[in-house]
């Protein structure tokens, strides 16, 4: 499925001044997170020409225009510039566009509009919103949490007790960024981003109470509208039947959009504290990339007094 923006909402946005208002930006859909600067099709060279994209304009563009063309020429070239129809013509640094280009996108029914943003920063800026705004996503039921800066993942069947662990991670200071359905964006190979729809956004459902708003009851502070996923916690109920890791020497991945994601698969059972549970997974897989592995760790001194028992055994 392909997702897009319209012209409108990066006018709010990156704050653009539009001379051409004429224009309904509203109906001008922007598909490709993808930038171009236009220096070579202003030049008349079309071929390759990635029309699709935004098209940036900084200093050199603004000056190439005046210097090197014709007035004639420049309408010629702007007129098929334009005729390729791209989203819209965007000039940084507040430089303002030549009327003849204005009058060419309003022909062709091409937005222009001005920034006053260093090119570089305002292509960085665009180029950052676009790859979370256009990025393939999926939805899965689930309640994800933020704990201690790392992105929290709680899975598991209709009624298991993902929103109650959710609950007392909030009382214990951490927030909510949604319960029962996550939307989960895929805006780099690395990089899963969750949040809530906004329809469902700082509420939880609790079975027996309803429905509770988490941002009026407990504050602001309690709640977050988007985090990275770092963690999966995938709960179920115990079984005496099945194995569970019980080191932690090889991680388990669960795959989203194609991204892996460290997950842990805690059996529940009366008397557990699933958010303690929770708290400690999270500061785990935090020691794991700042590089202490609590399983290696002990792997290596259970080796180490293996080896030295060896070595009395043969003196």
């Amino acid at each position: 499925m392909d997702y897009s923006v319209t012209v409108s909402q990066l006018i709010e946005k990156m704050n653009l001044k539009n001379y051409t208002p004429e224009i309904d930006t509203d109906k001008v859909l922007i598909m490709d997170p993808g930038m171009n600067r236009p220096a070579v099709q202003f030049g008349g060279f079309f071929e390759h020409f990635d029309a699709g994209r935004i098209q940036i304009c900084g200093n050199v563009e603004h000056a190439y225009i005046k210097a090197m063309h014709t007035e004639e020429e420049n309408i010629e070239i702007m007129n098929e510039f334009f005729s390729y129809k791209p989203p819209c013509l965007i000039f940084c640094r507040g430089l303002e566009p030549y009327e003849f280009i204005i009058e060419a996108g309003r022909k062709h029914g091409v937005p222009v509009l001005t920034s006053d943003a260093v090119t570089s920063a305002f292509v960085h800026e665009v180029d950052r919103w676009l790859h979370v705004e256009l990025a393939p996503r999926i939805s899965v039921h689930a309640v994800l949490v933020d704990v201690y800066g790392e992105g929290v993942l709680i899975m598991g069947e209709s009624g298991i007790g993902k929103s109650e662990a959710a609950l007392e991670l909030i009382k214990r200071g951490h927030r909510l960024v949604a319960d029962d359905v996550v939307e989960i964006k895929k805006v780099s190979e690395a990089t899963l981003l969750g949040s809530a729809p906004n329809i469902t956004r700082h509420f939880i459902e609790l079975r027996g109470i309803g429905i509770i708003d988490v941002k009026s009851l407990f504050g602001v502070e309690c709640v977050k509208l988007e985090q990275s996923i770092d963690l999966v916690i995938n709960l179920e109920e115990w079984s005496k039947d099945t194995e569970y890791d019980r080191l932690g020497l090889e991680d388990q991945y669960t795959e989203f959009l194609g991204n892996r994601v460290v997950s842990h698969n805690i059996p529940i059972r009366p008397g557990r504290n699933i958010a303690i549970i929770v708290e400690s997974a999270a500061v785990n897989h935090r020691q794991k990339k700042m590089g202490y592995n609590a399983a290696q760790e002990l792997y290596n001194r259970v080796t180490q007094n293996i080896m030295k028992g060896n070595a009395k055994k043969e003196d």
